[in-house]
């Protein structure tokens, strides 16, 4: 009875060995947890780096912290603060957190090492999601890469550009390169390649890997691109005039004294995220969602873009990858919930629906080209439920 007693303990002990995997990061110890139903070991919720909060919210991220207990890598759905959006977009379970800069590392049950290594931006027009929206494990059959998804700052909390020290600009996309520095400094840990890291993204995650090919800041960090649906020279990926646009959004918020920047900068540094995260945009129809990258003032601290994207092409000046560009099919399914009110809008004024950056000599001019558009996508027929499919492209 004791000898059988002994083979169970033995057993479980096995059993439980199988079931957590520590890794030895520059933070500390991690331990992550065999996956229910796939055949690798996931690593949730690792700080990569720390969000500025309060009055410093605007500003670049911070180191991540240290610890010297094992750190149990579980799902704690956390997410940054982000606008809530009528349709059933997000799982219910989610925690919002100012401080959200976590990522999350799935490794294939295997012995090999060196492996190469997958690293996704989520999108969401810069304004939602969350690393965990897109996992892609199912993938991962062939035992032979790592998946790394992660969070970074988004909307205002990520994007509001005054040109000042306290809100220069991009925090959102400096979240990115911290990101892409831990895994440098870290993947091996996971039995991850380096020197093997290919960057990838999705609809306005796809711009943000648009952008980071063209970013000094992100030099050497990735070896080749995949932008899927979003590019660097999209409408929606680069704000013309960021300081016009929080002017114009602190009006909204009934803030008058827009025209003293540093009275403006105290406005958003003192707005609490619920207000800085009350309004998604997603109505705005011409192709913007107000708070994106910028081109950045040099303030004495590390920039992420400092030319306008068609410069820094025009010139040549960035390093050279691999590209491999993709557009998803019915993307614009997105504003689905939109179509029974902007029917009848783009039947009134075409117009209205033309991205923000287009520029016209006349009023005649943006009329024209208006009905042009409106004539490839729709024909001589109203927009209407007979032709939605030619909406949603």
């Amino acid at each position: 009875m004791k000898w059988w007693t002994c083979v169970v303990f033995m057993c479980a002990a096995v059993l439980a060995d199988d079931e957590w995997r520590e890794v030895r990061t520059a933070q500390g110890p991690v331990r992550g947890r065999k996956h229910p139903t796939e055949d690798i070991y996931t690593f949730y919720n690792i700080p990569y780096a720390t969000a500025p909060t309060g009055q410093d919210k605007f500003k670049a991220p911070l180191p991540a912290p240290q610890w010297l207990e094992p750190f149990d890598a579980i799902d704690e759905g956390v997410i940054c603060p982000q606008p809530t959006l009528p349709m059933d977009f997000m799982p219910k379970n989610l925690v919002t957190k100012e401080n959200c800069l976590i990522v999350n590392v799935f490794v294939p049950n295997t012995k090999k090492t060196n492996l190469s290594v997958f690293v996704y931006v989520h999108g969401g027009a810069f304004i939602i999601g969350y690393g965990g929206m897109v996992s892609a494990t199912h993938l991962m059959e062939t035992k032979d890469f790592i998946i790394v998804t992660f969070n970074y700052r988004l909307g205002i909390h990520g994007f509001l550009c005054l040109g000042t020290e306290d809100a220069p600009g991009n925090a959102g996309m400096k979240d990115q390169v911290a990101l892409l520095r831990w895994v440098q400094k870290n993947i091996a840990s996971f039995g991850g390649n380096p020197d093997d890291v290919t960057l990838a993204g999705g609809s306005a995650g796809s711009a943000a890997v648009d952008l980071l090919l063209l970013s000094k800041s992100a030099e050497g960090l990735f070896h080749r691109v995949i932008p899927e649906s979003g590019g660097n020279l999209a409408a929606f990926t680069v704000q013309r005039d960021p300081v016009e646009i929080a002017k114009t959004h602190a009006r909204k918020l009934n803030f008058t004294n827009v025209d003293d920047i540093y009275a403006l900068e105290q406005f958003y540094k003192m707005a609490s995220i619920e207000l800085l995260t009350a309004d998604a945009f997603f109505d705005r129809t011409d192709s913007i969602f107000m708070f994106s990258p910028s081109v950045e003032r040099d303030t004495g601290h590390e920039v992420f873009l400092t030319e306008s994207p068609l410069n820094i092409l025009k010139s040549g000046n960035y390093r050279k990858l691999p590209v491999l560009y993709g557009f998803a099919e019915m993307e614009g399914l997105f504003r689905i919930d939109f179509f029974e009110f902007w029917k009848h809008r783009m039947n009134e004024k075409f117009s209205d629906f033309l991205p923000a950056d287009l520029k016209f000599d006349s009023e005649e001019e943006r009329e024209e080209v208006a009905n042009k558009i409106k004539e490839f996508y729709f024909g001589d027929k109203p927009v209407g439920n007979d032709n939605i499919l030619k909406y949603i492209d």
